[in-house]
């Protein structure tokens, strides 16, 4: 068995968090970071956006911090654009990158440098309901009970280890604006748990299996 690959705590955590859109996530570990100040063990040293007009842009500025876009479609190639994606985080030298909504599939080089440190949330118990439409796929299953992961992101789609993972049940009246609603509550206050625990308690991977803390 190949040994765990482990990654021991620095405090503070150096964070850079990627975004997409209205970056309700970011404003969770923002929100969390101001509350608890240097017990949270993270603080957060820029974030990153796949476009100019991501809402969690204007949320890190007005906390101060600094910020970077990165767009595909200034790219020759999709390759080109993950190895520049790296660079710019790279830059800000992180202990952790955090995915907070960013949709975008980053590629060989970011995860070369990146991988068993990148954290993104799925909105469904993976493996159940991979993919961009966990919430509407779980609905359509049936399923009575969904909920959301927070996982390190490896090559494949919403495929790599789990880290912990949050149970909301499914209501008779439910459609998709709903249902999501509530998971997305649930999702927030999961990624600040386990971002601040990774950060303060450190963390290894071996396998599929994610432990917290280290000896």
């Amino acid at each position: 068995m190949a040994a765990p690959l482990i990654h021991r705590p620095v405090r503070p955590a150096r964070l850079v968090v990627l975004v997409s859109g209205s970056g309700t996530n970011l404003q969770a570990l923002l929100d969390a970071i101001a509350e608890q100040g240097e017990s949270y063990g993270a603080r957060i040293v820029a974030v990153g956006a796949d476009r100019r007009t991501a809402a969690g842009l204007e949320r890190a500025e007005r906390a101060g911090i600094p910020t970077f876009v990165c767009r595909v479609k200034d790219h020759a190639t999709r390759e080109e654009w993950d190895r520049a994606l790296a660079e710019a985080t790279a830059a800000y030298e992180p202990d952790l990158v955090v995915s907070a909504g960013f949709m975008k599939v980053v590629g060989k080089e970011f995860l070369a440098r990146y991988g068993g440190r990148f954290v993104n949330t799925h909105p469904a118990l993976l493996p159940s309901f991979p993919g961009a439409h966990g919430v509407r796929d779980a609905l359509a299953y049936g399923a009575k009970v969904t909920g959301c992961t927070v996982h390190f992101v490896d090559d494949g789609v919403d495929t790599g280890p789990v880290i912990a993972q949050s149970a909301v049940e499914v209501l008779e009246e439910d459609d998709e604006s709903a249902l999501h609603e509530r998971i997305k509550e649930v999702e927030r206050g999961l990624l600040v748990d386990v971002v601040g625990r990774l950060a303060r308690d450190g963390y290894s991977i071996q396998g599929r299996k994610v432990r917290l803390g280290h000896e």
